[in-house]
């Protein structure tokens, strides 16, 4: 829909004001506000995609504050540092903060800020919802994290085996505040799922098949589809644990007909597929890094993108190796050791094509490929250390001892982390428009490194020496006093890895604000769409849609081949990246109801654990949220509406310049969209006939 002829009564006059309260508590904040309410009620996918980067950022020193205070009780045989009990409760505290407050959000702050970028869009299909996700997960972390304070922190392992989490076991609140606060980290987690995936189904600029998609997208549209059928199965254990612990029912308590197997197999139906959720998205962003400092294309694309699809599918098959001592029979035992088997070749198919990709090429080192790099090998490493695992008497010894901890950290540590650090220093630029320091970011991967593998590929030798994992303590003359002091002393190493990448942002930022350069919109020549647009990326992300003919498009728009076969630079990057600064392009309006929906969760949670009148309290303000977002008008009556094509789109630059495009969206008959994804802020956000009509 274009221009409406016939004038409605809710429309304004020329000159005319929209009253200042228009619908009261119900109306919509304006785009124009600034500072921090701008970002409290932001539905903007960039700057959803910073606070989870921030606030993993912070619970990454929260967990690593955690796993200092572990390494420091076990430097030496007898330490005092901690007693039994809170030791417990910090490795515990520690597990499930770098699990689900660090890595899992870590690897959303990329999925919410790139993945419109990549596809050609201008925002996720329902903003709302991705701001709620955001605010979702913030509150239930804060919440996990206030059991500290409230009789202490959950204590039977990340994993929360029964019967050590049921009452008897564990009388504090700690695993109450486990259970209820992944429910609502898990609430988050779905709806950003479910939201990014229709964002790549119907969102993608015209001409982007599927085979045309960049391979971090790929990667991240195969964690949301996990996401989706992972998050329901940890839902249905937390909620009948939560049911165990504060309602007296008996799903695991074994005394009373329970099966505390239930639970293993529940959590780790889920907990297997999760691995491939915080991984993934590493590779994706290792397979953009490569090929841009490789100068090549990803070899073997397909394979790539097939191998990630394989991983996906296959992940649900190997689950009970991680009870192969639970004594669950052979046939189970042999059936799960071939899987295990199997789902070696996928990821080998990756790393083959990295360092196919590598071969032959024009390496540049900079920090992005370095943690690149680092995260080929210390994968490498991990997955060979997870190939034992499908060896049953192997695994079975292994099992509950330090090898397990080095398996798994040289697997989320030395993949996930090093690769999203990697993407890190590659997209910067793009977010913040200036450079994170390469000088001081080499030290970062090399300290980062050295002290990684000094703290966990001496687990390896403690493991098979037998030292279990989760024990406070160990005796002098046990043999494990050498190895234990080196990788504590690594740990430390590894957080002054940490400091050093903070005091690069501090340093990068003064330098920048200091001597303000504006730098290029493709400081790396780099291949896809997101590298189009303007560093730092404009409010709008494209002034006009592109239109996509190759995998790589941008590559291909600088690049050709010359009559000898070779490569030739065909256009320069300054003459294809668009020109900041365009205006009259409807936006998504922010929205005060995601937060306000968002806090009542923990009040439910605390009235659960303590006393119904705050679960009360917290229902009604949830309640107060969902009302808040149904009344909500679809749009801020003052934001600019463009003219829409029928794809949803908008067509500036298309066939009308952005100046008449302005005059055109002043004129009170212009309709606020067609209620496609691209132009409605929210599920049931279809845009009224008028711009008036949301006065």
């Amino acid at each position: 829909m274009a221009l409406v002829e016939a004038r409605n009564t809710l429309e304004l006059e020329a000159g005319d004001k929209p009253a200042s309260a228009a619908l009261g508590a119900f109306a919509r904040p304006t785009t124009s506000q600034g500072g921090w309410k701008g970002w409290l009620t932001s539905v903007d996918h960039k700057k959803i995609g910073i606070m989870y980067g921030i606030g993993s950022m912070f619970f990454f020193i929260v967990g690593g504050s955690e796993a200092l205070l572990i390494r420091a009780q076990l430097a030496r045989p007898g330490q005092k540092l901690l007693s039994a009990a809170l030791y417990n409760q910090v490795f515990t505290m520690h597990g499930v903060t770098m699990v689900f407050l660090v890595v899992m959000p870590m690897a959303a702050a990329f999925a919410n800020y790139l993945l419109p970028l990549q596809i050609g869009a201008r925002d996720v299909a329902f903003p709302r919802l991705n701001a709620f996700s955001f605010w979702c997960w913030l509150f239930g972390s804060l919440f996990f994290n206030t059991s500290w304070f409230l009789g202490g922190g959950a204590d039977g392992g990340w994993f929360n085996y029964a019967p050590n989490s049921g009452v008897l076991y564990s009388p504090s609140h700690g695993i109450d505040f486990y259970a209820i606060g992944l429910l609502i980290a898990g609430i988050a987690s779905l709806v950003s799922s479910v939201n990014l995936i229709v964002t790549v189904v119907n969102m993608r600029a015209p001409g982007m098949t599927w085979f045309k998609l960049p391979v971090f997208t790929w990667m991240n549209l195969v964690v949301q589809f996990l996401l989706c059928f992972a998050l329901p199965v940890i839902t249905v254990a937390l909620f009948l644990l939560m049911f165990d612990r504060l309602f007296g029912s008996n799903f695991f308590n074994a005394a009373n007909g329970g099966d505390p197997m239930l639970w293993q197999h529940l959590f780790w139906i889920f907990g297997h597929p999760e691995v491939y959720i915080m991984i993934l998205p590493a590779f994706g962003i290792v397979s953009e890094i490569i090929p841009v400092f490789s100068r090549k294309p990803i070899f073997g694309y397909p394979f790539m993108v097939f191998s990630g699809i394989a991983i996906g599918f296959m992940g649900w098959g190997v689950w009970a190796h991680h009870m192969f001592a639970s004594g669950m029979g052979p046939m189970s035992v042999t059936a799960f050791s071939m899987a295990t088997m199997f789902i070696a070749v996928p990821t080998g198919v990756k790393i083959l094509n990295w360092l196919a990709t590598l071969y032959g090429g024009r390496i540049r080192y900079t920090c992005a490929m370095l943690f690149s790099l680092g995260l080929v090998s210390m994968f490498t490493i991990g997955g060979l250390s997870g190939v034992t695992h499908a060896f049953a008497p192997a695994d079975t010894q292994q099992t509950d001892t330090y090898y397990i901890i080095a398996h798994f950290h040289y697997v989320l540590f030395g993949g996930a982390l090093l690769g999203l650090f990697g993407g890190f220093y590659f997209w910067w630029p793009k977010i913040f428009g200036h450079f994170l320091d390469e000088k001081i970011g080499k030290w970062h991967f090399w300290v980062t490194l050295i002290g990684f593998n000094l703290t966990f590929g001496p687990m390896h030798i403690l493991g098979m020496q037998g030292m279990s994992r989760r024990y406070f303590t160990y005796s002098a003359n046990q043999g494990f006093n050498f190895w234990n002091m080196v990788a504590s002393v690594g740990a430390f190493i590894i957080a002054i890895g940490l400091l050093i990448f903070f005091y690069n942002v501090v340093v990068s930022y003064r330098s920048f604000k200091k001597n303000p350069v504006e730098i290029s919109g493709d400081p790396w020549d780099a291949r896809s769409l997101e590298w189009m647009i303007p560093c730092p990326t404009p409010e709008y992300n494209f002034a006009e849609i592109p239109v996509v003919t190759e995998l790589d498009e941008f590559w291909h728009r600088k690049y050709g081949h010359g009559e000898d076969g070779r490569l030739v630079r065909i256009a320069e990057a300054e003459d294809i990246i668009e020109k900041p600064g365009a205006t009259g392009i409807h936006l998504p309006s922010p929205s005060y109801w995601p937060i306000v929906l968002s806090a009542g969760l923990p009040f439910v949670g605390y009235g659960l654990i303590f006393d119904y009148w705050w679960a009360a309290l917290g229902g009604l303000i949830t309640i107060l949220g969902f009302v808040g977002w149904a009344l909500e008008p679809s749009t801020d009556p003052e934001a600019p509406h463009d003219h829409h094509s029928d794809d949803g789109h908008a067509a500036l630059g298309s066939s009308e310049t952005p100046s008449e495009l302005a005059s055109v969206a002043s004129s009170p008959a212009l309709t606020a969209g067609d209620g496609s994804a691209a132009d409605v802020a929210d599920v049931g956000e279809t845009a009224p006939e008028t711009a008036g009509e949301t006065s």
